[in-house]
């Protein structure tokens, strides 16, 4: 069996209304973290408050702040999470994961997903199936792909991947698992765990707004044309129904336009397009 002990990293920016959702959902494990940082990236809410209050209850939860000034996007929450990896360079652990500040889960989902890691060497990067709450979808789970609010890396995974790439639109969960599989490792989501999202996806940005931020994002990781447009074709039925998927084709298209290039290696892209060409193929064998 392999050793259990793990580690959390949460990035937070003015999560009031859910953290401590997120906090109860983790001191209530059958298997508690080593140590879960929080970090506070310049939050101007009660979020500080409320961490500090469980931090004196609970000696494993750690609360680092970011206060000085910066653009808020995708780039800073990464930012922030790689500033809470540094907080950790001190521990001794076999796991570490990303967690994020608006989920809930059962008291027994980091044993079970623990247990998945002891029954596959060679998993690397794992989670559970993440499920917006109240929004019923229809969508096929991929059981390759694990959503970025609950990732959880083998450390030598975690270590050789180098973390999170600062992509200020976004796609760095994506360029994560996809850098595992180059380096050999496996990913897994499983649709058994279930953890839910209690924040609508891209609600805090605006869904459109989301929707071209997801274009842009598209384009910065070298996503092959004709797997968007694919891909976009299947979320049709997703709110808002037809215009978001057209929305975020047409940042794709727009982006290309104006020069945007990808801001990941040739290796990366070339990898990425060849699984996306697969996928691809195999959905239109009989």
């Amino acid at each position: 069996m392999v050793k259990r002990d793990y580690v959390l990293i949460t990035a937070a920016y003015n999560e009031e209304e859910f953290i401590a959702l997120t906090i109860e959902s983790v001191i209530s494990q059958i298997v508690l973290p080593t140590r879960w940082v929080i970090v506070s990236d310049a939050s101007t809410d009660r979020t500080d408050e409320i961490v500090e209050s469980y931090c004196f209850k609970y000696p494993f939860i750690r609360l680092l702040r970011i206060t000085e000034d910066h653009p808020r996007n995708f780039a800073a929450q990464v930012n922030a999470i790689m500033a809470g990896y540094a907080a950790l360079q001190d521990m001794d652990y076999s796991f570490i994961g990303n967690l994020d500040s608006d989920i809930s889960f059962g008291p027994t989902y980091f044993r079970e997903l623990l247990e998945r890691f002891d029954f596959d060497p060679q998993l690397g990067l794992g989670g559970g199936c993440v499920k917006d709450y109240g929004v019923p979808t229809s969508r096929k789970i991929d059981t390759q792909s694990v959503p970025h609010a609950t990732q959880l890396f083998r450390r030598a995974c975690f270590e050789v991947v180098g973390g999170y790439l600062p992509l200020a639109h976004g796609a760095t969960d994506t360029v994560a698992e996809v850098t595992a599989r180059m380096k050999g490792w496996s990913v897994a989501c499983f649709p058994e765990l279930e953890v839910t999202h209690h924040r609508y996806m891209a609600s805090a940005e605006g869904i459109l707004s989301g929707r071209v931020r997801q274009g842009f994002a598209d384009v910065s990781i070298g996503t092959h044309p004709a797997f968007l447009i694919a891909k976009c074709v299947r979320r049709v039925d997703e709110k808002p129904y037809l215009v978001g998927a057209f929305v975020r084709l047409g940042a794709f298209v727009y982006a290309h336009l104006r020069g945007d290039k990808p801001l990941v290696s040739e290796e990366f892209v070339k990898f990425l397009r060849a699984e996306q060409i697969a996928k691809l193929r195999q959905s239109f064998l009989p």
